[in-house]
């Protein structure tokens, strides 16, 4: 049986959706750079929707970066029209109010590997010979 999605999921997703791509087509500051919205999470209510960000950079950002807070800054002022929009878009009779976050989810996971690296190495743990052809049996 196929998972129920319960509506404050439904509109979380379409949230995300349309903030995508009202972000990329009508914010225009140059502050902003390339956002990525990872998650919104939308409470029972319906009143308010905490969305996720992060920046695309290959440096790793903390939320007290500058660049960061600008584009917090940004998103928060914006954040009145974006959700006019939403409304218009979605056709919804409650729309609610966008608390922006940054999502450290990225700098977290290149720490992680950071540390396997040291651990383990960047070497293979598993070695394939040029007869290995993955079914575990060996050819003579």
């Amino acid at each position: 049986m196929p998972k129920e999605f319960s509506r404050t999921e439904r509109v979380g997703d379409q949230i995300q959706r349309e903030l995508a791509q009202l972000i990329q087509r009508e914010v225009k500051d140059p502050r902003l750079g390339m956002v990525t919205i990872n998650a919104v999470r939308v409470s029972r209510d319906l009143g308010y929707a905490d969305v996720y960000i992060s920046l695309l950079t290959t440096d790793d950002l903390s939320e007290d970066h500058p660049d960061i807070a600008d584009a917090l800054m940004v998103l928060r002022k914006a954040g009145g029209f974006l959700r006019g929009q939403i409304g218009r878009a979605m056709k919804l009779r409650v729309v609610p109010e966008l608390r922006f976050h940054f999502d450290n989810a990225m700098s977290q996971s290149r720490r992680l590997d950071d540390l396997i690296d040291q651990a383990v190495g960047k070497e293979p743990v598993v070695r394939h010979t040029p007869d290995d052809d993955g079914d575990g049996e060996s050819r003579e």
